[in-house]
């Protein structure tokens, strides 16, 4: 069992392929994600993802806590210019269904 969060995006930056997609990502996509970044993005510091969580970790207080977290470390992110522009794999981890992190 496990959590998947929501990826809503609307947006005008012609970086991205659609104005408007909804997705779910797991915690472990995220970490793979933001490892990915880092590799392809060696000039850009990438912020940190919340902590991971050992006990509890399907309350719904720690679920919104991890959610919140996701949340800033996406918009810090998606707000970057040089990963908006240089980045292969922002715009397929926040718009396609079937982002797969083996294809990275």
């Amino acid at each position: 069992m496990y959590t998947s969060y929501e990826i809503q995006t609307r947006t005008n930056i012609p970086a991205f392929k659609l104005r408007h997609s909804i997705v779910r990502r797991r915690y472990s996509d995220f970490e793979y994600f933001r490892e990915i970044l880092e590799r392809e993005s060696a000039r850009v510091t990438i912020p940190p993802l919340p902590g991971k969580v050992f006990t509890n970790r399907f309350s719904d207080d720690v679920i919104e806590h991890r959610r919140e977290g996701l949340q800033r470390f996406l918009q810090i992110v998606v707000g970057h210019p040089l990963l908006q522009t240089g980045s292969k794999v922002l715009g397929p981890f926040v718009q396609d269904p079937n982002w797969d992190r083996n294809a990275w």
